[in-house]
């Protein structure tokens, strides 16, 4: 694991700069399958940003909500860039209200709005793999498998190459964009129902599950319930819509590019 990088008296956090490289490359993604769906660049754009800067508030504020006695001592600890300090749950829910509200607001079109998020979305699931591998989070189970890597002491299953390429394989699927009709929502939630799935079998190597009563793994039986809704309004939306529909009443959004 390569968790820091030194340049001179500069120390760079690796995992954090894989975020970013991930965040850089998959705006493009999600900006050209915009276009291609005619949906307003511009306007995205500005609601993804301002989407990123809320979820990361949110999950500053939410992770100081956990741990009030740190930043009560330390106030000025909440403005550090420290990606190990945030709630993802509160960054998660926080960006989502925000994004939904901004959407609406300005008139998009909600569900080929969603379709358009779904390539950038899989690639920085990608990037999200990849920091895992450089700061050893989302560490796997002690094991004498073959194929297991040292870290924190232990030989372990390496859960973070898993994660990388089924994020991987998942970014391959969602580019070649397989439910039909284009822009019903469809292939957004067809990255949420694998992007689940793959927890739900990933959870089963990681070391750092939180286990709930009866010995459930908690990160499992989210993604079990997450799954489920995806897949029923995948099978909704792709019963009672076509594509006609999808344009005369999603909304009433714009369709230019602009």
């Amino acid at each position: 694991m390569f968790p820091f990088l030194r340049l001179g008296p500069f120390i760079l956090p690796m995992a954090s700069l894989a975020l970013l490289a991930g965040l850089w490359l998959g705006l493009p993604l999600i900006e050209r399958e915009a276009a291609r769906l005619k949906i307003n660049v511009s306007m995205l754009s500005n609601i993804i940003f301002y989407t990123l800067l809320a979820g990361l508030v949110g999950a500053r504020l939410g992770y100081a909500l956990e741990f009030p006695n740190v930043y009560l001592a330390k106030p000025l600890s909440l403005l550090a860039l420290t990606p190990t300090t945030l709630s993802p749950s509160m960054g998660l829910a926080v960006g989502l209200i925000t994004f939904v509200i901004f959407i609406q607001r300005k008139g998009l079109p909600f569900r080929p709005t969603l379709d358009a998020l779904a390539p950038g979305l899989a690639l920085f699931m990608v990037f999200v793999g990849f920091a895992h591998i450089l700061s050893g989070d989302a560490f796997g189970a002690p094991t004498n498998v073959p194929w297991a890597i040292r870290l924190w002491n232990e030989y372990r299953h390496p859960s973070q190459f898993f994660e990388t390429f089924i994020a991987l394989t998942i970014l391959l699927v969602i580019r070649e964009r397989f439910p039909k009709p284009e822009g019903a929502g469809l292939n957004f939630l067809l990255m949420v129902a694998l992007s689940s799935a793959s927890r739900v079998f990933l959870a089963s190597f990681r070391g750092d599950s939180v286990f709930w009563p009866a010995g459930f793994r908690g990160d499992q039986v989210i993604a079990l319930v997450i799954l489920a809704i995806s897949l029923y309004w995948m099978r909704k939306w792709m019963n009672t819509h076509s594509t006609g529909n999808i344009k005369s009443h999603e909304g009433g959004g714009s369709y230019v590019k602009r």
